[in-house]
């Protein structure tokens, strides 16, 4: 783990709520897909947990950036966020987290909502980059349509290659697109889309009560809870 300053060096709208940031980092960072950093606004008070933040790398590694992804809101460690100019920097510290893809899992699948996509678009983009075989299923929910993040990076995926299924459902509106749900994820969504669940490593990324929830949901459609590998993100 090192602690290195991050020069911001672009900013991505990804939803109307929800933008990524890329970081130069001084020193390189190595991490692995799935894995999380510490953002460090105020360094004289490291127990300061409104500006000194956890978010998950949104990219694969070996870039020459780093990035993260977070749904802004009205906290202090949002706006010091979005006040940030290119050229600005932040202390980070990382890598962090033992929730990590390995090459050698012949089948995964990540069952997240909203910004739990993060970490699973890092594992995704390094199975494409490295052209892997690992078999990829995608159930992401999320409230609309609207709210979908890097859906266009994960239908350019699933388009270019045969290894990777994608099931999106909302929760608040029904979808314009047909082969989309209407709907919590449950366990009748996961036999349908996942009929092989209880055959693949199961990513499950959010906060703690949605991590609870589809733990639960994952077992009742035949997973087994040990393969089942769970992140909570803290602070949110």
């Amino acid at each position: 783990m090192i602690e290195t300053q991050a020069k911001l060096i672009r900013k991505i709208a990804r939803t109307q709520s929800v933008e990524s940031f890329r970081f130069q980092p001084a020193e390189r960072i190595d991490f692995i897909p799935g894995q999380f950093l510490q953002l460090i606004f105020d360094a004289a008070d490291r127990n300061n947990k409104a500006l000194n933040k956890y978010l998950s790398f949104s990219c694969a590694p070996g870039k020459e950036y780093i990035e993260v992804t977070k749904r802004l809101s009205q906290s202090e460690f949002s706006g010091r966020l979005k006040s940030m100019a290119i050229g600005d920097t932040v202390l980070a510290r990382a890598p962090l987290g033992t929730c990590v893809f390995k090459p050698e899992y012949p089948k995964i699948a990540f069952v997240v909502g909203g910004i739990g996509i993060t970490p699973a678009i890092a594992i995704t983009e390094d199975i494409v980059g490295k052209s892997l075989n690992t078999d990829v299923a995608v159930v992401y929910s999320n409230r609309c349509e609207d709210d979908v993040a890097f859906k266009e990076q994960l239908d350019g995926w699933a388009g270019q290659r045969g290894n990777i299924k994608l099931a999106y459902t909302f929760t608040e509106c029904k979808p314009r697109e047909a082969a989309c749900f209407f709907g919590c994820i449950d366990e009748a969504l996961l036999r349908a889309k996942v009929a092989d669940l209880k055959e693949r490593i199961v990513f499950i990324f959010g906060p703690p009560k949605m991590v609870e929830a589809m733990r639960r949901v994952c077992e009742q459609a035949g997973c087994p809870q040990g393969n089942l590998r769970l992140e909570n993100f803290i602070g949110y």
